[in-house]
């Protein structure tokens, strides 16, 4: 979200996952490229977000950028929670699954008191024969996840790449540019993103709307 992308484009986007019916709405990081102040009105359509089981949110590189204090203030007051090196539990029926979230890894080096990313936090106590889920926002923190026996991560941060041929630098720093992959005992999903950073334009890096469906005892490809 910045001051070139908001109003009805972004209005569009919470239309259109709200169309999905989903039972939990994730948001990867990379939200905000401004200030609260600068952006209040352009964030507002995340209070319109309908989820049975809540709209949950791990911080970026990006919310380090600017006032990260004030963002994780004001997303509660739309209805967003934020995910700091903690988990919630996810209930359909009789199944379950925890899911989890942790600061990016950029964060214990932000400046900000008290931020980093904590896995081992995240994870603590909990019941290892319950599936867990995390999001964390980039892509390389799967090795962590892979370590730890995470079932799934929930990523973004590339942008798809979002200006060919930027995805091949993108793959020097990410084990994956965007899409589903299998990455030891851990399932990783990265998001191209539906916005874009600096140029608004994408050139070869569709933006999406990512749905997944959790399915017990195989993988099942988002759509």
């Amino acid at each position: 979200m910045s001051a070139t992308y908001g109003g009805r484009r972004f209005e569009r986007v919470v239309e259109t996952v709200n169309a999905q019916r989903p039972d939990v709405v994730a948001i990867v990081g990379d939200l905000v490229d401004g200030e609260v102040d600068e952006l209040r009105e352009d964030v507002a359509p995340l209070a319109d977000l309908v989820s049975e089981q809540g709209v949950f949110f791990v911080t970026g590189n990006h919310e380090y950028f600017v006032d990260t204090r004030a963002w994780l203030r004001h997303l509660p007051t739309l209805g967003v929670d934020v995910l700091r090196n903690e988990r919630v539990p996810i209930r359909r029926g009789g199944a379950s699954f925890d899911l989890a979230g942790i600061d990016d890894r950029t964060a214990a080096r932000s400046g900000v008191p008290g931020h980093g990313a904590d896995l081992d936090a995240a994870l603590d106590g909990r019941d290892d024969a319950v599936p867990v889920v995390l999001l964390a926002h980039q892509p390389l923190q799967v090795e962590q996840a892979r370590a730890a026996g995470v079932d799934g991560q929930l990523s973004g941060h590339t942008h798809g790449g979002q200006l060919w041929p930027f995805d091949y630098a993108v793959r020097l720093d990410q084990p994956v540019v965007e899409g589903w992959s299998q990455q030891g005992p851990t399932q990783l999903y990265v998001t191209a993103g539906a916005g874009y950073w600096g140029p608004p334009m994408r050139v070869g890096a569709r933006p999406e709307v990512t749905v997944i469906e959790l399915q017990p005892g195989r993988p099942t490809p988002p759509r």
